[in-house]
């Protein structure tokens, strides 16, 4: 065979190459649909607009990448497409996606006992890093907000007698059931995984890992992480990003861990994420767990959360209405941050909407 033939194989894989859109320092952009769907998903995500009452869907940033790009963009509120927008609990998601970097450099194993990271937990020999990954720690949390402050395990964490180390309240807390068994939801399991993650790192390079591990590959020069007064990341709650560089982590999920030539995250941490937990039962949470991000499928297949999107759809969700969702049969990821108080908002009907107008679409 002519050696000229052996080269058309490899000049179709670098047209490939190219033809792969990723963001550099702005998202590469194409024209947004029009038409009656459009207009149904806005009508939904950004209904007028009551700020003296804080009632109702109150949508603050709605962007939509496909195929690497940006084919939606639309704010509310006060803010912009230059807005860091606190992600509540989508922090929890950013630490285990932070995480998978260091998996991959073999700083840790999922198996690994959380007291050789942190022997303030020493009274719990059988607590691994993945039992904190599923939210089944056993310790007895109480994951309650506004509507119940005064038996709230998180307000008192972050607002009062654990806000100076976090890690230590949530330590101090008692068992319910043997680590590993039984999913209960808890900022204070992500805030043990934001401490042991000082010392798999280490404490010279803890304070800049965020950054030098994960955001700046990405391109991401905009984010804030608060730590508490510990100097242990906030991972439970306290990360800023704008709506465009959120996507970006979206999209390295969506592909599964490389950025553009770079695996960064091994594809097992990724699959690891987006393995449904065993020990979930239905109707615990508005979606399923799996390791530190949500999902739409479970072991038991009659358990669909949101039944209008894809079973492959998974997500980061953060309170008053926070959410990446990331679609990877659609080639899909969907930023929405917003300041809902009364739970108006519906994560379904938001995907199926949006699915509507997206699904399927190839951009030229």
């Amino acid at each position: 065979m002519s050696k000229g033939w052996l080269l058309i194989p490899l000049l179709l894989l670098n047209l490939h190459a190219r033809a792969e859109d990723w963001p550099g320092e702005h998202w590469p952009s194409a024209l947004t649909p029009s038409g009656p769907a459009i207009e149904a998903l806005e009508r939904y995500a950004f209904p007028p607009r009551d700020d003296s009452t804080r009632q109702g869907i109150r949508t603050d940033a709605l962007v939509v990448i496909q195929d690497g790009r940006l084919v939606y963009e639309r704010y509310g509120g006060p803010t912009t497409a230059e807005t860091p927008h606190l992600t509540w609990s989508i922090s929890k998601s950013l630490l285990a996606t932070l995480f998978g970097v260091a998996y991959g450099d073999r700083l840790f194993a999922l198996r690994d006992p959380v007291a050789r990271y942190y022997p303030a937990l020493s009274k719990h020999p059988d607590m691994t890093l993945a039992d904190l990954f599923h939210w089944a720690s056993g310790l007895d949390w109480q994951e309650d907000y506004e509507y119940a402050p005064l038996n709230s395990s998180v307000v008192a964490m972050l607002y009062t007698r654990g806000r100076r180390d976090m890690a230590a309240f949530t330590a101090q807390h008692p068992s319910y059931s043997p680590a590993g068994q039984a999913f209960r939801y808890s900022s204070g399991d992500s805030n043990l995984l934001a401490v042991a993650l000082k010392n798999i790192v280490g404490p010279a390079r803890y304070a800049d890992y965020p950054w030098t591990a994960l955001f700046d590959p990405l391109g991401i020069g905009h984010a804030t992480w608060e730590t508490d007064a510990s100097g242990t990341f906030v991972g439970s709650s306290y990360a800023y990003l704008t709506a465009r560089d959120l996507a970006r982590v979206g999209l390295l999920m969506q592909r599964d861990g490389r950025w553009r030539d770079r695996q960064l995250i091994p594809q097992e941490w990724v699959a690891f994420t987006r393995e449904p937990f065993a020990g979930f039962q239905a109707g615990q949470d508005e979606a399923v767990p799996g390791g530190h991000w949500w999902l739409n499928r479970a072991a038991d297949p009659a358990i669909h959360p949101w039944p209008d999107a894809p079973p492959d759809t998974f997500a980061a969700l953060g309170h008053w209405g926070q959410a990446l969702y990331v679609i990877p049969s659609a080639r899909l990821v969907i930023v929405r941050y917003g300041d809902d108080r009364d739970g108006s908002y519906q994560h379904n009907e938001l995907l199926k909407r949006a699915l509507a107008v997206f699904a399927g679409t190839v951009q030229p």
